[in-house]
């Protein structure tokens, strides 16, 4: 059974799509149960990305009320963890007032605008 309808699939879709434009990362999201510890579990799911430095997963276990972000080497550079402790106090709190897909939504904008690689200019030759 799925945690999210058709139209909330699609939805979050888009907005991952979006995202990955706009940080040239990979964004992935786990919805559903945790085994084992946490980070442990959500750093497993990362490995076994396409490109985990270049990755960020979201894990929710929405029964547990469990919320962790593994993010990858190449990432980190513009990333802090700071910007990532916002994103999940942005989810959370949207996730407390029963709103899943919006929490996850919000947070993955956040997190891709804080990943975003720096400008940089070229000069012409």
């Amino acid at each position: 059974m799925s945690v999210l309808t058709a139209s909330e699939q699609a939805a979050l879709d888009t907005t991952i799509r979006q995202a990955e434009q706009v940080c040239r990362a990979e964004i992935s999201v786990y919805l559903g149960p945790v085994d084992g510890e946490p980070r442990d579990f959500a750093t497993s799911l990362h490995n076994t990305l396409v490109a985990p430095s270049r990755s960020i997963l979201i894990l929710v276990d929405p029964e547990r009320r469990i919320v962790e972000v593994v993010t990858g080497g190449w990432v980190r550079r513009t990333l802090s963890d700071r910007e990532v402790e916002h994103a999940i106090a942005s989810m959370t709190s949207v996730f407390a007032a029963g709103d899943l897909v919006s929490g996850l939504r919000r947070g993955i904008q956040q997190l891709a605008e804080h990943a975003r690689p720096p400008q940089t200019l070229h000069a012409g030759a």
